[in-house]
């Protein structure tokens, strides 16, 4: 399967799409899965394969290979990666203490809507406010986080402002406990990793994840977060826009160009890429 013309992304689209928003990604995760149901399916959720705290590289894998097909792969391939995603999620769900099903429409679309706020946070930090008619296509592009998995297209809000309405109302519906609020603070730390990495890693990684949260998610998730500590974050992010604009574009989009490569040699060899 390759790209036609006629579907090869607007710039802003690529702009979009940076190795940088590695630093966002657990940031993200914890976005997703703020909403109780979302978070008790993944904290208790008996496919090994697809835990984070358990296959840390496989699940790295899958996120951004599908975030890659998503916004940068064909109607087929997205299509591939849909039907990839329903098999996995097939196990994904519970009755008790708090009831969720991975192909819950409304929950996709919170998912979708974290994946794309992300989008938003990573563009504004590499090249700032993109113009209304850039947003738009952005915008409009972002609804394929959601129809990738099996979000009917007409459940995306109509536009920027419906969906700030929508995100403003999501804030108030995050809630963690004890179970969920642990998840992801290991998440955050990089507890599950072996303690020669977690020691290394762990303080930048907690850093850098607060930093991209919006403070609701902060707050729920019991972190403090100064004046002092986004002055500090604010200089780390124009370096790296700084440090952005030098790469050539291929090294920019590393890895995700990477891992399109990859879904597409497995697509054709019919190995799983979920």
């Amino acid at each position: 399967m390759t790209m036609t013309a006629e579907e090869t992304p607007p710039k802003v689209v690529l702009d979009s799409i940076s190795g940088i928003a590695l630093a966002a990604a657990a940031a993200n995760v914890v976005m997703q899965l703020a909403r109780l149901p979302v978070g008790h399916g993944v904290a208790k959720s008996t496919v090994d394969s697809g835990r984070v705290d358990k296959h840390p590289v496989k699940r790295a894998r899958t996120t951004l290979s599908y975030i890659a097909v998503a916004m940068l792969g064909t109607e087929d391939e997205r299509k591939a990666m849909r039907q990839e995603v329903n098999r996995a999620h097939r196990q994904v769900r519970a009755k008790e203490p708090v009831p969720y099903n991975a192909f819950d429409p409304e929950l996709q679309l919170w998912v979708a809507a974290c994946l794309y706020v992300g989008v938003e946070m990573i563009y504004d930090v590499l090249y700032g406010n993109p113009t209304p008619a850039e947003a738009e296509v952005m915008y409009r592009y972002g609804a394929r986080f959601g129809t990738t998995l099996q979000m009917k297209p007409e459940l995306w809000p109509a536009d920027r402002a419906a969906f700030e309405a929508y995100w403003q109302d999501g804030l108030k519906k995050i809630q963690m406990d004890d179970l969920t609020r642990g998840y992801l603070r290991d998440l955050v730390e990089l507890r599950f990793l072996h303690a020669p990495v977690r020691l290394a890693l762990g303080r930048t990684h907690t850093f850098l994840t607060l930093g991209f949260l919006p403070q609701p998610f902060r707050d729920e998730l019991g972190y403090d977060w100064t004046p002092r500590d986004q002055r500090r974050f604010d200089r780390v992010m124009r370096a790296l826009a700084r440090t952005n604009r030098l790469m050539p574009r291929p090294a920019r989009e590393f890895p995700f160009n990477l891992y399109l490569h990859d879904f597409r040699r497995r697509i054709k060899s019919g190995r799983p890429v979920v």
